[in-house]
C-alpha cells in the first residue's frame, strides 16, 4: 500500500488541523488517537478500516457530514477505490 499524504493546517495549544488525502491504493498506517477528534469529509467516499484483530469494517463518507471519536481507537485507514478520498481530522488537545 501507499502511504497516505497529511498536512497539519493548524496547530495551537488547544487543536491540531491535518488534512488527509488517501489516494487509490493508499494508508494511513496503523496508529492509536491520543485525543479525541472529529472526522470533516471533503470528499464522498468509502474507507476500509482496520482493527487491531484484522477486522475489516467499511466507512462511508459524506461531504460535510462530520463525526466524533473518542481518544483511544487504534486502527489503518485504507482506500481501496478508484477515487481519492479527502477528510479533515481535528484533534481536540486535553
Amino acid at each position: 500500500m501507499l502511504a497516505a499524504k497529511s498536512d497539519v493546517q493548524v496547530d495551537t495549544p488547544e487543536v491540531r488541523v491535518t488534512e488527509w488525502r488517501l489516494a487509490p491504493g493508499s494508508a494511513t498506517g496503523r496508529h492509536i488517537h491520543e485525543m479525541d477528534y472529529v472526522i470533516v469529509p471533503v470528499t464522498a467516499g468509502e474507507m476500509t478500516i482496520v482493527a487491531p484483530s484484522g477486522e475489516r469494517s467499511k466507512a462511508e463518507l459524506r461531504v460535510g457530514k462530520s463525526y466524533f471519536r473518542k481518544a483511544g481507537v487504534e486502527h489503518d485507514v485504507l482506500n481501496e477505490t478508484s477515487t481519492e478520498i479527502v477528510f479533515l481530522e481535528i484533534e481536540l488537545k486535553p
